[in-house]
């Protein structure tokens, strides 16, 4: 590529405001920006123009086909691809797109999971075009196809995707923030966006080597390792020199992201080996979460390039650190302003104040739902486990906040802490302003500036879950501050009341200490707070009367859309443990066992061979060996069987909350006391006889 790549190729892929307004005759674009804004139903034909803009811009681009890009309860993304052939003629082809095939779709609904809501009898369902989000171009073996973002729903209304509920969710947040800012005067704010930035951790390992490990390919993480002789104790990995082969990677991978218009911002290698970062700049919640998935999936398809596979498991090897995904988060108005943004003096910025109290409040109340959001069988293996925030939901606000809101429950504020000046004690080097506060990576909600970070969420999960749930708890605490100051007789008097009587009320949730700490444990619970250890223990706190009150007095979810989604999450579950369990009786009865067997005949025939050869020679090592690993292949052997006995049992278990649970508390268990004997047996065994790349192979040798 030459000079300038960014700007030659950002967004080139993307039909965007500024292809629009080039393809659309002008009317019909100020129409299309004016039901855009309004949220009113797109007329059928401004659809119609806009769609044969859509394809003529497509066509010229190479694409032959189109597709409703949408995203199901699986996690990933699901496309059915019709070319733009229409059957107007048989002797020379006729191409069309109308505004109804860009509006509507109707994929198969039975066969995605539903929790119910759909029967296998029941196979009709809809996509509907989500228009805030542009339709972008995607080429591969099968040429250019346009894809086209939508929301998937039954053929009842209820939402079968990731994306509805999220969509719900950004309406409700900016109704109520609304009200909120008009009673200070914002008259001229119309819409309140949710902004979102998800900073992504990944993992490359050399393809080959993935390749003959079937853990890996089936379910994404290593069932089996013993630790490597090194790992991440030198913190010499942490944004040090990028790797030739990587480099080659990222510099591939940023020109493709751009491409959709996508901001890659940030590289770097983060704290385990083969271990690596991306973030955005931000952008809307709903666009940021396509953007998201269309990370992960080319972030996979560039590594295939490199002969490289990428690992989005949020625990991929044992004994290093897995990956997350930071999710930042913040409001804007639709006039530029962030409601989060505290300024130089946040004790007299009254607005911030209130929205701050709000979220404080959201959190407290509702910990349990923002733990599920960030929940998936994955992150079962992070969350507390000293790399990533613990599972208890506490909020980092940072010295200077911490000071205000310690004024604020003593009803005397008067003063912000400031940043101060730090001198490096070089003459050479820059005195560096300090900002107001230092970070807390501990922190599962921490305040960074002007923003919330969100570090709970597993590096595999859509970013939709857990940004839906966080609008929906924020609108419903606004809705209750806007329903309270619209009636007060005194609005400065009211304001500072109910700042004081939130903040006083849920400072129990504020916690700027060290989340990894056994002290803070034991602080959460006297504080009482709840500590979720498990997907599996956090999924009920979904259907509870509270959350259905809540989630269907926001018109996020109904009561039926929230219990399909508990059952999806336990089937999630169960199928997932169940899958491992499976894949490491196949890899221990078919090659783990056999190896070591064949490695304990090689000590055998030493010990005979060397016996006859010299009666007198010391063949204890031989002996002490042979002794050893028998001991651990029959204790191998035996946990192998107690394996199959317990997964076929969990099979026969009622779906849901049950079986989730066998799968947990014992199955899970069981795959542990298959995996101990067999990685310490790795450390015996000559490498020779080992059938599968060690943990040193996959983490340093790309």
């Amino acid at each position: 590529m030459e000079n300038n790549v960014i700007e030659q190729v950002f967004g080139k892929d993307v039909f965007n405001d500024e292809v629009m307004q080039a393809k659309l005759p002008k009317d019909v674009y100020k129409s299309w920006k004016k039901t855009l804004e309004s949220g009113a139903d797109l007329d059928i034909e401004i659809a119609n123009v806009v769609a044969h803009a859509m394809k003529e811009w497509a066509l010229e681009h190479g694409a032959t086909h189109y597709t409703h890009w949408f995203q199901p309860m699986t996690g990933v993304t699901a496309e059915k691809h019709d070319s733009f052939l229409s059957p107007a003629s048989e002797s020379k082809p006729v191409l069309e797109f109308s505004g109804k095939e860009l509006i509507k779709g109707e994929p198969d609904a039975s066969s995605f999971p539903s929790g119910g809501l759909r029967a296998t009898f029941e196979a009709r369902g809809y996509t509907a075009w989500d228009c805030t989000s542009p339709a972008f171009l995607q080429e591969d073996a099968a040429g250019v196809t346009l894809c086209i973002p939508t929301a998937f729903c039954s053929y009842t209304g209820e939402a079968l995707d990731k994306k509805t509920p999220l969509l719900r969710s950004m309406e409700a947040i900016s109704k109520q923030a609304v009200r909120i800012v008009k009673l200070f005067g914002m008259d001229d704010v119309k819409k309140v966006s949710c902004s979102v930035g998800p900073e992504q951790e990944y993992f490359l390992v050399d393809r080959d080597k993935y390749l003959q490990r079937k853990d890996l390919i089936f379910t994404g993480r290593t069932l089996f390792g013993a630790p490597a002789p090194k790992g991440q104790e030198l913190d010499d990995h942490y944004f040090g020199a990028i790797k030739e082969r990587i480099a080659s990677f990222m510099k591939d991978l940023n020109i493709e992201l751009w491409k959709l218009g996508i901001l890659a911002k940030t590289q770097h290698n983060e704290v385990a080996p083969a271990q690596h970062e991306m973030a955005p700049i931000f952008t809307t919640a709903n666009i940021s979460t396509d953007h998201n998935q269309l990370v992960m999936e080319i972030m996979k398809k560039v590594a295939k390039r490199h002969n490289l596979e990428c690992l989005l498991h949020e625990k991929p090897f044992a004994g290093v650190n897995g990956s997350g995904k930071h999710n930042n988060w913040s409001i804007v108005t639709d006039t530029g302003v962030n409601l989060l943004e505290p300024g130089k003096k946040p004790h007299e910025n009254t607005v911030f104040l209130l929205f701050l109290a709000a979220i404080i409040k959201a959190v407290d109340e509702n910990a349990e739902l923002l733990r599920l959001s960030a929940s998936n069988p994955g992150n079962d293996h992070r969350l507390g486990a000293n790399e990533a925030p613990p599972a208890i939901i506490s909020i980092f606000l940072g010295e200077q906040l911490e000071d205000v809101v310690e004024q604020i429950v003593k009803g005397d504020v008067s003063s912000s802490i400031q940043g101060s000046k730090l001198d490096t004690g070089v003459h050479v080097l820059p005195v560096l302003k300090k900002d107001a506060t230092d970070r807390n990576r501990t922190s599962p909600f921490a305040f960074t500036g002007n923003k919330f970070e969100f570090r709970m969420l597993g590096s595999s999960m859509s970013i939709a879950g857990a940004n839906f749930v966080l609008n929906t708890i924020v609108a419903d605490t606004l809705q209750d501050f806007a329903d309270e100051l619209e009636g007060a007789a005194d609005f400065d008097k009211a304001v500072k009341e109910l700042i004081k009587k939130t903040v006083t009320e849920h400072q129990r949730v504020i916690f700027n200490g060290d989340g990894y700490s056994d002290e803070w444990v034991a602080e959460a619970e006297r504080r009482g707070l709840p500590n979720v250890k498990s997907m599996v223990e956090a999924v009920p706190y979904l259907v509870t009367d509270k959350s259905i009150a809540l989630f269907e007095r926001q018109n996020v979810l109904s009561k039926a859309e929230l219990e399909s989604r508990a059952e999806i999450n336990y089937e999630n579950y169960s199928k997932t443990i169940n899958i491992e369990a499976k894949t490491m009786i196949d890899m221990a009865g078919k090659q783990f066992i056999p190896a070591v067997i064949s490695y304990v005949t090689s000590l055998a025939d030493s010990v005979n061979t060397v016996t006859a050869a010299c009666a007198a020679a010391d063949v204890s090592v031989q002996t002490e060996l042979l002794t050893k690993c028998s001991s651990l292949l029959a204790k191998a052997q035996k946990a192998l069987a107690n394996l199959e006995k317990v997964t076929a049992e969990a099979a026969a278990k009622e779906e849901g909350q049950e079986q989730a649970l066998f799968f947990k508390n014992t199955v899970f268990t069981a795959m542990e006391e298959l995996r101990a004997p067999i990685d310490e047996l790795e450390m015996i065994v000559d490498q020779e006889f080992w059938p599968v790349p060690s943990y040193g192979d996959l983490l340093f040798e790309v």
